[in-house]
């Protein structure tokens, strides 16, 4: 059976994922997204990792849905689809996921990068949903995490005409957070989450958490979670260590707890 996903780490606290269908541009089929699903249970069980990079190949991070795959699938078949347990799992990991994204992010392969909390781009990548283009519509976040990144105008043109977009124009519109010489993406990416891997644990889950909740909540309530948040925070060992290494003027040493 291939190896669909290439698993290194944790080194550092990080681990990292690595799409391997290169025949077919990293296309996610079923037992691809229940192997990132697997590796993410792993991940989010062990202490040691702190965070995680997803990335692809230099010329594609993933260029969509597994078409034969989905042209096997009639309406019960997308009704009991299990790509759907797969997809929710991705969301629901607490760690913090940096995409460090190259090549063609098409249709399922754009929606997995926006699954990431961080989005480090090639300067070769490429952004789009073209669902449209075989008479269907994104259905793994495209329209929903979208709009939230881009805003509704360029969503909905992105949705509806299935054009791509590069990196510099992604960037522009807020839906990564930087560009890197191709060669240099998943360098970059691990060194983040690298950065991220030497914070105490508990902060940034919960840290990640409330940037979330301001992307599905009103403000009040976003706020509200914050300063509860901020609050539970107050109790661990690691903001006492937090604030004592720095009127000692030394590095933290954060145990997670």
């Amino acid at each position: 059976m291939p190896n669909n996903l290439l698993i290194q780490g944790p080194e550092k606290g990080v681990r990292l994922f690595t799409l391997n269908r290169p025949e077919a541009l990293n296309a996610l089929n079923t037992a691809l997204l229940g192997e990132l699903s697997a590796a993410l249970d792993d991940a989010e069980a062990d202490p040691a990792t702190r965070a995680v990079v997803i990335t692809g190949s230099e010329k594609a991070f993933a260029a969509g849905a597994d078409i034969n795959e989905m042209a096997a699938r009639d309406l019960v078949g997308i009704l009991e689809d299990p790509r759907q347990a797969h997809w929710q799992r991705i969301t629901r990991f607490p760690k913090p996921i940096i995409a460090a994204i190259n090549g063609f992010a098409l249709g399922g392969g754009c929606e997995l990068a926006m699954h990431a909390d961080i989005l480090i781009a090639g300067e070769n990548a490429r952004f789009g949903q073209p669902e449209i283009n075989l008479g269907i519509m994104p259905g793994a976040g495209g329209t929903q995490r979208l709009c939230r990144a881009v805003g509704s105008s360029l969503a909905m043109q992105l949705v509806l005409t299935g054009e791509q977009i590069n990196a510099e124009r992604a960037l522009q519109a807020g839906l990564i957070s930087e560009i890197c010489p191709t060669e240099l993406t998943v360098e970059r990416a691990i060194k983040i989450a690298e950065i991220i891997a030497t914070k105490a644990p508990l902060a940034v889950r919960l840290a990640k958490e409330a940037v979330h909740k301001a992307e599905d909540t009103d403000l009040a309530t976003g706020l509200r979670f914050e300063r509860h948040a901020f609050t539970l925070l107050a109790g661990t060992a690691d903001r006492a260590e937090g604030l004592k290494a720095f009127q000692e003027k030394r590095k933290p040493q954060f145990k997670g707890c």
